[in-house]
């Protein structure tokens, strides 16, 4: 990716700018028994089935779907909406900083965030930062998710974006290979350290 000019940057949220992972409430509920834990997560408040709010469907449903399945898990089913904030432990400060150097520039910046449209504003409320972008698309207002083509062309409808001059940043690889097949440059994000060097390498100019 040398050379390019790129004026545009899209940041993916969960877990690139924001900590999110259900372990940190689900710890607390489970205790010491981590497999029970994990069992949960693979099976009854899966990453397929939160991917369903974060595709537009309403928490009420998820929920209900989820207890019609696993009755005895009711509780621990109703917490992951209930208890919800207790999943997102903070920013990823470091990243934070990154994007406040950006935004320094001349460089617009974007975001595209699978996220549900009934926790996003628990988001909103409490990171400043993310009124520092020009717009978010939210996964769940668009009834559109990562990695499906239609959001990213979506995005790029909406805010006149070249692909080839703009930078998506996620830490998904399937959403990042998603990116590319839409004909943006992206960065499979693994670490704030990494990010920085790739950033220089493509022309951006960071400490």
């Amino acid at each position: 990716m040398n050379g390019l000019q790129i004026d545009t940057v899209i940041f993916d949220l969960g877990n690139v700018l924001i900590q999110w992972d259900p372990r940190h409430l689900y710890r607390k509920i489970f205790g010491p028994d981590v497999a029970a834990m994990e069992a949960f997560l693979a099976e009854v408040c899966s990453p397929d089935w939160n991917e369903r709010q974060d595709q537009g469907r309403p928490w009420r449903e998820g929920i209900a779907e989820a207890i019609e399945r696993h009755p005895s898990q009711e509780a621990n089913i109703r917490a992951f909406y209930d208890r919800w904030e207790e999943m997102m432990p903070g920013a990823n400060d470091e990243v934070v900083d990154l994007l406040r150097e950006l935004g320094q520039g001349h460089l617009r910046l974007l975001a595209l965030t699978n996220w549900s449209t009934e926790t996003f504003p628990i988001a909103q409320a409490r990171f400043d930062f993310l009124n520092w972008f020009e717009g978010i698309v939210v996964s769940g207002h668009e009834r559109l998710v990562k990695p499906q083509a239609d959001i990213f062309e979506l995005t790029i409808q909406r805010f006149g974006l070249i692909p080839t001059s703009t930078l998506f940043i996620d830490d998904s690889l399937r959403n990042v290979e998603a990116a590319r097949r839409a004909g943006m440059n992206a960065i499979h994000f693994v670490g704030v350290d990494d990010l920085r060097a790739r950033l220089r390498e493509v022309g951006l100019a960071i400490a």
